[in-house]
């Protein structure tokens, strides 16, 4: 065995014994959920974007000669942020990635490349288990399996500036540093070489920014439907700041075949279902 592939085993082994002796999934107990999703100006034009909200990429739609993605409108920038990717069974071909980039890393090329991370504006996962920066690439973990759904987490720490993955649950370990000292604002970024395949967006969190921004993460909690806030006994000023934690301004889109909508309205974990009248007895002024 040389030394390149005993390094090799070494980061795989370390990565598997991470794994299993970590606690599934990410620390988010002071997380709220942080509505974003798939930028429709900001994409190839291999990429449709359906569902709830945008929040499904569906790419190479006929069939594929080269390499397609689409940024994120959320900028993570000093910022601690968690989002999943549902990716379906069709996992396979040259190359699947998830990670971040800036405003400069490509989104279409019209070959088979791993895009993500072919140059110093991308930070990318490969479903080959391969982690892409500035056209070099290193083992991270073992290959997703082929023709079998999985799920990728993404936990991105803009202060102490790490990029961390989780597939199904499982802790990875932290792929990329130096995060936070990137000038130029970072989004989330997906690319697929493989025709007809989805990723999907789901289980988008944020760090609480202050006392205000968790009194509202309550708030909406407590809400059965974002048209509620209208009902409640307070200052106009104040309903707009709660409107603004919603999707209900996101873009929209007939759904994709068989997608099922999601709620609009932010849900805090930590919190459960409550009706409103009880939250305006509690606010009325």
């Amino acid at each position: 065995m040389n030394e390149a592939t005993s390094a090799t085993t070494s980061t795989l082994t370390s990565n598997r014994k991470r794994a299993m002796t970590t606690q599934d999934g990410p620390p988010l107990h002071n997380f709220c959920t942080d509505n974003w999703t798939w930028n429709k100006r900001d994409k190839s034009h291999e990429v449709q974007l359906c569902g709830a909200n945008l929040k499904t990429a569906h790419f190479h739609p006929n069939w594929s000669n080269g390499t397609a993605g689409v940024r994120g409108t959320r900028i993570l920038n000093r910022g601690l942020f968690y989002w999943e990717i549902n990716v379906t069974q069709r996992i396979f071909g040259t190359s699947m990635m998830f990670g971040v980039g800036t405003k400069k890393a490509r989104l279409h090329i019209d070959s088979f490349v791993n895009m993500l991370g072919e140059d110093k504006y991308g930070w990318g996962l490969s479903h080959k288990g391969l982690l892409w920066h500035n056209g070099k690439w290193r083992q991270y973990t073992k290959p997703f399996r082929e023709n079998e759904a999985t799920t990728v987490g993404l936990l991105f720490d803009g202060i102490k500036g790490t990029l961390t993955y989780y597939k199904d649950g499982y802790n990875l370990g932290v792929a990329f540093t130096d995060l936070h000292l990137v000038k130029d604002e970072l989004y989330p970024i997906v690319c697929s070489t493989a025709a007809k395949t989805e990723m999907s967006l789901s289980n988008t969190k944020r760090e609480f920014g202050n006392l205000q921004d968790r009194c509202r993460a309550v708030i909406l909690n407590l809400l059965r439907q974002a048209s509620d806030i209208r009902e409640l006994s307070l200052p106009n000023a104040v309903k707009l700041y709660l409107s603004e934690g919603t999707e209900q301004n996101l873009p929209s889109e007939r759904p994709c075949k068989g997608a099922t909508r999601h709620n609009y309205f932010m849900r805090s974990s930590s919190c459960g279902p409550h009706r409103i009248g009880s939250l305006k007895n509690y606010l009325v002024v």
